[in-house]
């Protein structure tokens, strides 16, 4: 029998991780981590990046805005611009370090739309390939990711710093 190992997701089946700390919300708290260790790629004043910790694909990450929003149309114009600024580069730094086919890019507004984290403002972008749901994904209902979180991190990461050092 095979086996496939994902001992990262142990905290979230245990609910050990999931509702946050900062009023349940775990953008806030991430957020406000300051740690290096993290899954946060970059800061900028307004928003932030971080990896999914249950990526869809290796690359999985997120802009988030720093401040507790859950619309496009709550938020300031200045958070908008560093949102899509930060989504730009996260299309460039994906394109960069994984040279994927093509690139989801969404937002998930409540619940009904998909939204798992329902009142935080969040960009989802993913990498994809022709061919990239195998038959485990569909038939198993199991994702297969050829890269451990902070091998993404380490890899993503000096893209968006560079990145980030262009701009001023």
């Amino acid at each position: 029998m095979e086996r496939l190992w994902s001992p990262w997701r142990l905290a979230y089946v245990t609910g050990e991780v999931g509702a946050g700390t900062n009023d349940g919300c775990l953008f806030c708290d991430a957020g406000a981590n300051r740690t290096r260790d993290d899954l946060i790629l970059v800061r900028s004043r307004l928003c932030y990046v971080i990896l999914n910790l249950y990526p869809y694909n290796s690359g999985h990450l997120m802009v988030v805005p720093s401040r507790h929003v859950g619309t496009l149309a709550s938020s300031t114009a200045d958070e908008l611009t560093d949102l899509i600024r930060l989504t730009r580069h996260g299309e460039i730094a994906l394109t960069e370090a994984y040279k994927p086919q093509g690139i989801n890019v969404g937002i998930n507004l409540g619940r009904p739309a998909g939204a798992g984290i329902v009142d935080h403002l969040h960009v989802h972008l993913v990498p994809r390939w022709t061919g990239d749901t195998s038959f485990i994904s569909v038939v198993g209902n199991t994702r297969v990711l050829p890269e451990d979180l902070m091998q993404t991190a380490a890899r993503l990461r000096p893209i968006f710093e560079r990145l980030s050092q262009g701009e001023h």
